[in-house]
């Protein structure tokens, strides 16, 4: 794997022993939170719901997670890192800081040869500078098409829900919804929510922006 990219597969995968003993706690839980992510087709969903051993559950839907690629399995890694979860999982609790840089040096092109371990973690994020504007949002938000819903719910962490909402409180204006969601995600990430690392987000995936449009957010500010 020298010279590879962190796949979001890759790092599901080599965490899944230990993932499988914490979420076997409550896999029914796992289970719901996993199909309302839209990460299960109904017979996936069905296939893991007939199985009576905790362990075996988890592992399934582990499975299912990964086959489905980086992308999806980031979006459960993200998920489990949310309050709700953590308060059901206590020990998912490593995650939070493995995930955050992880997640990161993919969306950057950053080289590892194997997932970041947490004390590995360097004393610098690999995106850093001042905490992004709401001029720079709003310039964002002015760029984004149709994909920004998927950009909310896969690269930011949103939940359907709140995307929705952010819809209802801003009908017919696209540019107002777009910064409303990107202002949900500064103001959660807090200084982690920086010029540099929208940047990374918005350079890799379906909804990905050109370079050179979202080139003021590497400016110097």
């Amino acid at each position: 794997m020298e010279g590879e990219t962190v796949r979001g597969d890759v790092l599901l995968r080599k965490l899944k022993p230990q993932l499988i003993d914490i979420l076997t706690a409550d896999p029914d839980l796992l289970l719901q939170h996993t199909d309302a992510l839209g990460l299960l087709t109904r017979r996936e969903y069905a296939h893991v719901k007939s199985i009576t051993n905790p362990s075996h559950e988890v592992r399934d839907l582990l499975d299912y997670v990964i086959e489905k690629g980086s992308s999806k399995s980031y979006s459960l890694l993200h998920h489990l890192q949310k309050k709700e979860m953590q308060d059901t999982f206590p020990r998912l609790e490593f995650l939070h800081k493995l995930f955050q840089i992880n997640s990161t040096a993919e969306k950057c092109g950053t080289k590892r040869q194997q997932p970041i371990s947490i004390e590995e973690l360097p004393s610098k994020q690999l995106c850093t500078n001042t905490v992004v504007t709401e001029k720079q949002l709003m310039l964002v938000a002015s760029k984004m098409g149709r994909s920004w819903k998927q950009f909310g719910r896969v690269a930011l962490g949103i939940e359907t829900v709140k995307l929705e909402q952010i819809v209802e409180d801003n009908p017919c204006n696209l540019v107002e919804q777009v910064f409303a969601m990107l202002r949900v995600w500064s103001m959660r990430e807090r200084s982690k929510a920086t010029a540099k690392c929208l940047h990374c987000l918005l350079s890799d995936g379906d909804w990905a922006l050109p370079r050179e449009s979202i080139k003021f957010l590497l400016d110097d500010t």
